[in-house]
């Protein structure tokens, strides 16, 4: 696993880190997929309510216990070394300053686009996972979930359906407030590569379909918006790329 700085230094060369308003400052150890920064500005013509640097739909509230949904991973084309998002899912993060997350990123840094499945229990760093173990190509349908399994503790699964794989980990993390559930993507430098559009169906939160908990609809926006989230119908919906 290379070091999330090495990661990162290439990344965000010559790009305004996005930190979190939470935080008082960006530490590139620990920097990562993280809470959503909440802009001032409000809706586009024809957009969502801006999400800075998050996409998809977050349900807000209280007592929060899962999280799921399933995923077709784009065929992206970088633009550019420094393109970086990921789709995932989580609790926390909007609104609060600790997410318990899983997805796949995409990282552009060698020059083309790698798929590197991972999970996050931040503000610690992201884990990635082997891709040598865990493969995960365009094409590949990917199912992951998030619950809360008690106490302090988290259970994070992601599973290539396409390559018959599953990973599973429990972790702990304090603090936690369980006051969201997100169906995401994010790009942690706000430069995304064209994924063209990401489809996410069956989205569930506590065993419901995410429309029954009127989530926030974001779209992310670094001056441009970079993508739009579609409607929600059930649990399914469509994030279209528009700008790197």
């Amino acid at each position: 696993m290379r070091h999330l700085l090495v990661r990162l230094a290439t990344v965000l060369a010559g790009v305004t880190v996005l930190a979190a308003p939470t935080a008082a400052s960006v530490n590139l150890d620990v920097a990562g997929f993280g809470p959503a920064h909440h802009a001032l500005a409000g809706h586009g013509v024809g957009y969502n309510i801006n999400g800075y640097n998050w996409g998809g739909y977050a349900a807000t509230g209280s007592g929060f216990t899962s999280v799921s949904a399933t995923w077709t991973t784009p065929s992206a084309t970088c633009n550019s070394r420094s393109d970086l998002y990921a789709p995932w899912v989580g609790l926390d993060g909007y609104g609060s300053s600790s997410v318990e997350q899983t997805g796949v990123a995409t990282d552009c840094s060698s020059g083309r686009a790698v798929n590197e499945p991972w999970y996050e229990m931040y503000p610690a760093a992201p884990v990635y996972l082997s891709t040598s173990s865990y493969p995960v190509a365009a094409g590949n349908v990917i199912h992951a979930s998030v619950t809360y399994a008690g106490g302090s503790s988290f259970t994070l699964t992601l599973t290539n359906q396409s390559r018959g794989w599953t990973y599973t980990t429990t972790k702990s993390l304090s603090g936690a407030r369980r006051s969201s559930a997100e169906v995401i993507i994010e790009s942690p430098p706000g430069r995304y590569p064209n994924f063209g559009t990401i489809s996410f169906t069956g989205s569930t939160v506590n065993g419901s379909s995410l429309s029954s908990f009127n989530p926030v609809a974001l779209d992310p926006s670094n001056g441009v918006y970079e993508a739009h989230t579609g409607a929600l119908s059930g649990g399914n919906f469509s994030i279209t790329y528009q700008h790197e």
